[in-house]
């Protein structure tokens, strides 16, 4: 018998209109069953223009495959998008210029190779709801369609993890340099978006290393 998630996930696979996100939808539905060290992931990042994703823009997104726990760094790619509007001041924060647009790719097209990427992989974020209103709004322009895959989220989790252990969780606590550090993960140059994927793979490794052989339905958003 179908569990709730497995339904969810099949019923929006039925539903769905876009090809490219059917095919991932009906990809993940034997991936739910497994250990976490046997699930196929995809950690992803991105770098945006601001925090909304109806007014901003994405400039950028990385992902790094994790293969039966092992992170595949020849499997990583990273990916500067076209955007008709200026970086402005967001470009203090992550590092991407107007000059370099010159040089991105047009997001259509990236966005299809991402969900190539995406295909019998259970997505990977830090602080997944922001991350996924960009790319599910950027979907429906592309695509005509909503992205709303099977997903797991390094900053939900340790959220679970410290409130077993504590009544307060403290400004900042969650923020993934935070997070890196209280597994003894060496600290990144953030606010690039391979990096921040690779960092956000190791920290769920750490994760999932920490709480043992575990089902990926213990992770699952």
């Amino acid at each position: 018998m179908f569990s709730s998630k497995r339904l969810t996930l099949w019923n929006r696979a039925r539903i769905c209109k876009a090809k490219p996100i059917a095919k991932i939808y009906r990809s993940q539905l034997p991936l739910l069953t497994l250990r976490v060290d046997q699930a196929p992931l995809l950690a992803i990042d991105l770098e945006m223009t601001g925090l909304d994703a109806h007014r901003d823009h994405i400039l950028s997104i990385g992902w790094v495959p994790i293969n039966r726990g092992a992170i595949d760094t020849e499997g990583a790619q990273h990916w500067l998008i076209k955007t008709d509007r200026e970086v402005g001041d967001s470009a203090t924060i992550h590092g991407i210029t107007d000059s370099q647009r010159a040089t991105a790719t047009d997001k259509k097209q990236v966005m299809g190779r991402f969900l190539n990427a995406c295909r019998g992989r259970l997505l990977l974020f830090h602080h997944a709801p922001l991350d996924l209103a960009f790319i599910d709004r950027s979907c429906r322009i592309a695509f005509n369609s909503g992205f709303r895959p099977a997903l797991i989220d390094t900053l939900a989790a340790e959220r679970k993890r410290l409130a077993r252990h504590t009544d307060s969780i403290g400004q900042g606590a969650l923020r993934l340099a935070a997070c890196r550090e209280r597994y003894g993960l060496p600290s990144y140059s953030g606010h690039n978006a391979l990096a921040d994927a690779l960092a956000t793979a190791e920290l769920f490794l750490a994760q999932v290393s920490a709480d043992g052989d575990s089902p990926v339905s213990r992770y699952l958003l």
